[in-house]
Formats: structure tokens, C-alpha cells, sequence
């Protein structure tokens, strides 16, 4: 889904709020996610999954075309964790029977 896409949904919900007061919520949510990973701190929405930053240590690496070695500094990766919920309403249960199977 496109970010135009959620805001043109979000603004046929809330119709009482104008286009750009919608886009200009939806940047502030996203600075304050971003900030928040800047500064080292998780986010965790209930219902959806938690977000954390993880550390990709600096090392030596290896260009595969010309065979040479390079220094890579230490970087950040996203880590997703998803919330029971959402696993559950992606995933729904499908009853089984074990004699089934066979």
C-alpha cells in the first residue's frame, strides 16, 4: 500500500479533517517513529508488533567484482517484531483433525 493510498483512506474516514491536516499528522507520526529509533528507544504499538533497532557491527568486507577489501563501519538495521493480534488476524486458525492428515 502506498502512503497516498493511506492517506486518501484516512481522509474518507475522517472527512471532517482537511487533506493537508491529515498528510501533516501522518509526518509528525512518522518523525516521532523515526526519532525514536534515532535516539535508541523501541516503539511498540499493541495489536501490531514492536519495532528495534539492531547494530550491525563494523567489519571487513569483500567487493565479489574486483576481489577487495573493504572497511565497513558500524550501521543500524530495522528488526519488525509482529504482535499477536496481527499474527492472529493474518493467520487464522484452521481446525485441523490429526486423522485428516493421513
Amino acid at each position: 500500500m502506498l502512503k497516498s493510498q493511506i492517506l486518501e483512506e484516512l481522509h474518507q474516514k475522517h472527512n471532517n479533517l482537511s487533506k493537508e491536516d491529515i498528510d501533516t499528522l501522518f509526518e509528525i507520526f512518522l518523525k516521532k517513529l523515526v526519532n525514536s529509533l534515532k535516539n535508541g528507544r523501541n516503539i511498540e504499538i499493541r495489536g501490531f508488533g514492536t519495532l528495534t533497532r539492531k547494530i550491525n557491527k563494523e567489519k571487513i568486507v569483500r567487493n565479489p567484482k574486483t576481489n577487495e577489501k573493504l572497511f565497513k563501519n558500524q550501521s543500524y538495521k530495522l528488526h519488525f517484531k509482529i504482535g499477536k493480534i496481527l499474527h492472529k488476524r493474518i493467520n487464522p486458525l484452521i481446525n485441523i483433525n490429526k486423522e485428516d492428515e493421513f
